[in-house]
């Protein structure tokens, strides 16, 4: 399908390679690799003159960046199933925070508590054990989750997810207020102990 009014020459001719002389696919810079990082540097785009969800995808199906504060329609569960990053900031605004995590086999978020922060946590593949109690000693409620189970995490409380499934658990987080710092990307669950730390 093709998007005529991005004909060549246009706007864009500087930022992608048109696949053939008269026009430009309109899925081209978004799929493409090569094209992916020159799309996003586009001034029209980041002016928020086109509106293409799909963009915020990279060629290998990695969530990209952190677009918070900005119009924003996107399949959050094929970018969160996509996710293979710990934790990665996809939008963060004023008043709240969604972040998609990928938890390894037999591992576990972390036990950790949120004195001013409500938490909302929606798995959208595997299984996982969730720990919730006013302590970190006493973990007095319990329960297992799988597949479109939503969790909700009250702040003030200490909470855990483990991952006891045979495949990595994929979820995506609302924090509200926001709890990571704009564009936060951890690798790995060390990573984000390591800047959490620090």
């Amino acid at each position: 399908m093709y998007w005529m009014p991005r004909t060549y020459p246009s706007p864009l001719s500087l930022y992608v390679v048109p696949s053939y002389p008269w026009y430009t696919p309109f899925y081209t810079p978004v799929y493409h690799p090569a094209y992916t990082r020159y799309f996003q540097n586009n001034p029209l785009v980041q002016q928020g003159f086109f509106h293409n969800a799909a963009r915020l995808e990279s060629s290998d199906g990695q969530a990209v960046t952190d677009y918070g504060q900005k119009p924003l329609v996107i399949d959050i569960e094929k970018v969160t199933k996509q996710n293979n990053t710990y934790r990665t900031a996809l939008w963060t605004g004023k008043h709240f925070q969604v972040t998609v995590m990928s938890i390894n086999i037999g591992d576990d978020i972390g036990l950790e508590v949120h004195p001013t922060t409500d938490q909302f946590i929606r798995i959208e593949e595997g299984q996982g054990l969730v720990q919730m109690g006013e302590t970190k000693d006493n973990l007095d409620f319990e329960q297992k989750a799988y597949e479109d189970y939503a969790i909700m995490v009250p702040a003030g409380k200490w909470h855990n997810v483990t991952n006891i499934g045979n495949k990595p658990l994929k979820v995506y987080v609302i924090y509200a207020p926001p709890e990571h710092p704009f564009g936060t990307v951890h690798e790995t669950k060390a990573a984000a102990m390591a800047a959490e730390g620090n």
